[in-house]
């Protein structure tokens, strides 16, 4: 009467709750009840290992799922942390760089008895034919048209073109740039010149008769009012001989960094002095346009 489908729903209930009751007792009470649980046990753990398994995946899957994204967070953060670290690295980099030619400045300056000033480069000339590089200094700081520049090494070039707050420096490989030179070995006088986009320098009307030899430093002779005497221009590398000419042909590879460095001497020279106006003339009209 207890199974019938009208049956009373707190009758059955009752009836579950006695026997669980009974059973609970005869197995604390009987030790052959326990050992038959035990053996139903392992009938009954599969049933709880298919019971449990959905719940076991997903906790699995949670689980994983969190694993992953904290370490995809720790990578992001780590990869974030080596970019930072880069780029401290490489401004570092930039201040002994930028450091290590300061001392060499200073080292350069230290031996020329001329008044110097430091100058940053801000910007090259794009335009391969136009070795030109702008300085962060101009007019407010004294700065003239044919100023020689020098770095650690040896000459740069000369000022042409003075702003108030900026000055343009053609540089020695500039094919309108011309320096009145002498080999410091022999005395020999002779005109470089540049040649352009190749970086080197041209040493010209040197005669075939003439002892000029590869290794031969050479540097300004103090002609022509712009570079004191002195100052490193360059090296021979080449030095060719052609019997249908009467010049040599001499290739010079120039001392100073022109491609490198990023800070540069200002010379105020010991030369006598020449209104600024008939200095600037001069440049213009000397050797047609080239520098002396």
């Amino acid at each position: 009467m207890l199974f019938k489908k009208h049956s009373a729903v707190g009758s059955r209930a009752l009836f579950f709750l006695l026997c669980a009751l009974c059973l609970m007792i005869c197995d604390h009470q009987n030790s052959a009840f326990h050992r038959t649980r035990s053996s139903f046990s392992v009938i009954v753990f599969p049933i709880h290992y298919l019971v449990n398994l959905p719940i076991d995946m997903f906790n699995w899957a949670v689980a994983d799922f969190a694993s992953k994204q904290v370490l995809i967070n720790e990578n992001t953060r780590l990869h974030a942390k080596t970019l930072l670290l880069n780029a401290q690295l490489q401004k570092q980099l930039a201040i002994e760089t930028e450091n290590r030619q300061l001392r060499a400045l200073l080292a350069s300056s230290a031996k020329t008895v001329d008044k110097v000033s430091v100058a940053q480069l801000l910007a090259i000339s794009p335009d391969p034919f136009v070795r030109q590089i702008v300085l962060n200094q101009g007019d407010d700081k004294g700065i003239f048209v044919g100023q020689p520049v020098l770095d650690a090494y040896g000459v740069i070039g000369q000022v042409v073109v003075v702003g108030r707050l900026t000055s343009i420096v053609m540089l020695l490989t500039d094919n309108k740039s011309a320096v009145p030179v002498e080999i410091a070995r022999n005395g020999v006088r002779g005109l470089v010149v540049g040649n352009g986009a190749s970086g080197l320098l041209k040493l010209q009307h040197i005669t075939d008769t003439t002892d000029v030899n590869v290794g031969d430093l050479l540097v300004t002779s103090g002609l022509g009012e712009h570079y004191p005497f002195g100052y490193p221009v360059g090296t021979v590398v080449t030095v060719d001989h052609d019997v249908a000419e009467r010049f040599l042909n001499i290739v010079v590879k120039p001392a100073a960094h022109l491609n490198s460095s990023h800070l540069v001497l200002l010379v105020w020279t010991t030369l006598p002095k020449i209104d600024k106006k008939i200095r600037q003339e001069i440049f213009k009209k000397s050797s047609k346009g080239k520098l002396v």
